[in-house]
């Protein structure tokens, strides 16, 4: 086995990135203290647990990690995914909820790091891009309307964003006049601070100034619900009280939590790689999730995720390696030790204000619009209802969210979308080919978008934009021998967008040929790659004409 290279980030290090890290490290501490803190709430435990999972994973992170920029830490999609499959197993707010919220962290850790040395890195690319941006906005909702109860003071019902929105509205007559106006004012003040001044960590103002209010004006006393005692000092070594049964369980639902994880942070990895001009390694990348997972589960913590907000903070501070991660464990780990007792009078509708402002970022819908948009008359002749696959993928993802809940959503989101690819892989579009001029030549064009250039009726030229395969062969078969007409004398295949054929499209070739010689015509075949015509060859049609260029197997027909 190859030898893991540690600390990859710190390879050719320059002294004159010290400034730069420590900067970026202290201006990310800033964002994360208070959102750990609030991500916790969204996990369904103690807010002190989204710090302890932060500690360990800024720090084992980098040991494997490929990434210079990516901040890994508590995330308000894992947590909010991590609160809905342990909620399967307990109830919120019991002691084996939170030990089952470290064990899913663990599970995840051995997953990831068992996926990262099994080169299974791959797997990621199984969830889409539309998926994941349906499945992100579904999310986001989800999270937010969940957090309006502690915002405005009233009741938090459970269930779906549905049901919990159905049991929000008739709530809204009670909501708390003073947690509203903290809550409120401090949602209106991050969302001020982030638009006009973006360089100031405007979660961490209005964290401050919600402590401040609370001491300042006794407002515990008059009923604004605060965090309450937050044990000090670092996270101790302990393995979960869970059975292996229990662990069992989690693998499954564990496997969706992981790929949402690695798919997001993933994502923020690669685009400041690009940005920086230095590549990611896909399964470093689960390795060194996999460590960081661990880390907090050991430690005990909850699941870790590549964050790409906070990693932006990181890059836009002027980070240049993972060195200003090591400065935000350091400066976690003094807050542990010593600032604990700060947060304690910090008011829950702030919190909720902080994950509301976090998370509003990701309700994108207009990413979705665009997806809607992608689509033209001849796609959609050509494909029907799959021509919008991507949108209707994120739709489901989104919907599947809303209705029913968030590994759910996920799936429906996948499904959906490998259901579409199939559909189209299996009615691939067979276009008829005219000549039309090009410059001082010409060029073979699809005749679907040229009309007006008359098709030749005694040679048909076709392509097939696709590989032939067992699913698609007969669909081809009929699309070719419905272009034939009584006075075609041959078939042309244009063989350039068929990048390779099964046996069963083989056959079909070969069947296809008998029928057209029985109609008296002859079927040829042009700019073939190799895959193609090794097996042509190997069912027997090694006799079949073939040409370098459509011009030349025309004009074979057409010599006396």
């Amino acid at each position: 086995m190859a030898r893991i290279r540690l600390l990859p980030s710190f390879e050719g290090y320059d002294k004159s990135w010290i400034k730069g890290d420590l900067i970026a490290g202290l201006t990310v501490w800033a964002v994360l203290v208070p959102e750990s803190l609030a991500y916790a709430g969204i996990a369904g435990v103690s807010p002190v647990i989204g710090l302890y999972a932060a500690l360990p994973a800024l720090l084992l992170y980098p040991l494997l990690g490929s990434s210079k920029h990516l901040v890994v830490a508590t995330m308000s999609g894992s947590a909010a995914l991590s609160a809905s499959v342990v909620a399967g197993f307990a109830k919120q707010g019991s002691a084996e909820f939170v030990a089952l919220t470290t064990a899913l962290a663990l599970v995840i850790g051995v997953l990831s790091c068992v996926a990262g040395l099994a080169k299974m890195g791959f797997l990621a690319s199984f969830i889409s891009e539309p998926v994941l941006k349906g499945f992100i906005v579904g999310l986001a909702l989800t999270i937010i309307i969940g957090q309006v109860p502690a915002l405005v003071g009233i009741e938090k019902p459970p269930g779906s964003f549905v049901e919990k929105l159905v049991g929000i509205v008739p709530e809204l007559g009670a909501i708390d006049p003073l947690t509203a106006l903290v809550g409120v004012s401090a949602l209106a003040l991050i969302l001020v601070l982030k638009r006009t001044v973006p360089q100031v960590p405007a979660s961490l103002v209005a964290v401050v100034l919600g402590i401040a209010a609370v001491s300042l004006f006794d407002l515990a006393d008059r009923g604004l619900e605060i965090v309450g005692h937050i044990d000090s000092g670092l996270p101790r070594f302990s393995i979960p009280d869970v059975s292996l049964t229990d662990y069992l369980d989690l693998i499954g639902p564990a496997v969706g939590v992981l790929l949402i994880g690695f798919a997001e942070g993933l994502g923020a990895a690669k685009t400041y790689a690009a940005k920086s001009g230095y590549e990611v390694d896909v399964d470093r990348e689960l390795l060194g999730m996999g460590a960081a997972n661990l880390g907090s589960g050991v430690l005990g913590g909850m699941v870790v995720n590549g964050s790409l907000s906070k990693t932006a903070v990181n890059g836009g501070a002027g980070a240049r390696s993972q060195l200003s991660g090591m400065v935000v464990a350091i400066l976690t780990a003094f807050t542990l030790l010593f600032l604990t007792g700060l947060f304690e009078n910090l008011p829950e509708a702030v919190l909720s204000a902080v994950v509301i402002a976090a998370v509003i970022e990701l309700v994108n819908f207009s990413s979705i619009i665009r997806l809607y948009k992608v689509w033209s008359s001849l796609l959609g002749k050509i494909y029907h209802f799959a021509a919008r696959a991507d949108f209707l993928a994120a739709v489901g993802a989104l919907v599947g969210v809303l209705v029913f809940d968030t590994l759910p959503g996920l799936f429906i989101g996948i499904t959906l979308s490998l259901l579409a690819m199939l559909y189209r892989s299996s009615r691939p579009h067979v276009a008829q080919l005219v000549r039309i001029p090009f410059g001082s030549s010409a060029v073979w064009a699809d005749h679907g978008r040229h009309p007006d250039v008359p098709l030749d009726p005694d040679v048909v030229v076709v392509r097939v934009e696709s590989s032939v395969y067992f699913a698609n062969a007969d669909h081809v078969r009929d699309a070719i021998l419905a272009c034939v007409g009584d006075s075609t004398r041959a078939v042309v295949l244009d063989a350039e967008t068929t990048p390779s054929i099964d046996v069963s499209g083989g056959d079909m070739l070969l069947l296809l040929r008998d029928q057209l010689r029985g109609r008296g015509i002859e079927l040829l075949l042009a700019k073939s790659i190799a895959q193609l015509r090794d097996v042509v060859d190997a069912v027997g049609l090694e006799n079949l004409g073939t040409f370098e260029t459509i011009d030349d197997a025309v004009a074979s027909v057409r010599r006396p």
